[in-house]
């Protein structure tokens, strides 16, 4: 049996430089008893840098340096959030995904392999019900092909904004 260093929660936020706010929002509001890493997208403060998804995924895995993890992921995080759990689902705590914002069948393939055979109870979902990128409907019939037994959680809001620090926290406390 593999031992763990230690248990980290790792803040994957969205493309755009606001998300800054949404990552320090999260980390800020969660109380667990272990390191809280928010994620900071180099592209937010250097324009020559671009985001490619596998490779922060491998950057999280570097970073993790043989601990396990938690990821609690917004929009574009959720991919770098699949991308990790599909290369180490053995470290992988809990997953937290929000604002799922694409539901093409390329992204189906990526979810395919980090899902399908992952603990569906150690997973959530929660999308806005009039997410302007991927409605609910959207992404609950795109997860429905993913892994049926993963929970999708409807929000009312009609926005890309995911302030739920309060059910991110409870998920990941619960047993």
């Amino acid at each position: 049996m593999y031992y763990y260093k230690a248990m980290k929660t790792i803040i994957l936020p969205g493309y755009s430089p606001h998300n800054k706010d949404w990552v320090l929002g999260v980390a800020k509001n969660l109380n667990l008893p272990h390191e809280i890493r928010p994620v900071f997208w180099e592209h937010w403060t250097d324009p020559n840098k671009y985001l490619r998804p596998k490779e922060k995924s491998q950057d999280i895995i570097d970073i993790l340096q043989g601990d396990s993890t938690n990821l609690v992921a917004k929009s574009v995080g959720s991919l770098v959030a699949a991308y990790t759990v599909e290369a180490i689902p053995q470290r992988i705590g809990k997953v937290i995904l929000c604002g799922i914002p694409s539901v093409s069948m390329q992204r189906l393939n990526i979810f395919q392999k980090a899902f399908e055979n992952f603990p569906p109870e150690k997973v959530i979902i929660f999308q806005n019900t009039r997410d302007p990128f991927a409605t609910f409907e959207e992404v609950n019939n795109f997860m429905k092909k993913v892994n049926p037994k993963i929970k999708v959680i409807e929000k009312p809001l009609h926005t890309h904004n995911y302030p739920y620090f309060i059910d991110f926290e409870n998920f990941l406390k619960k047993k």
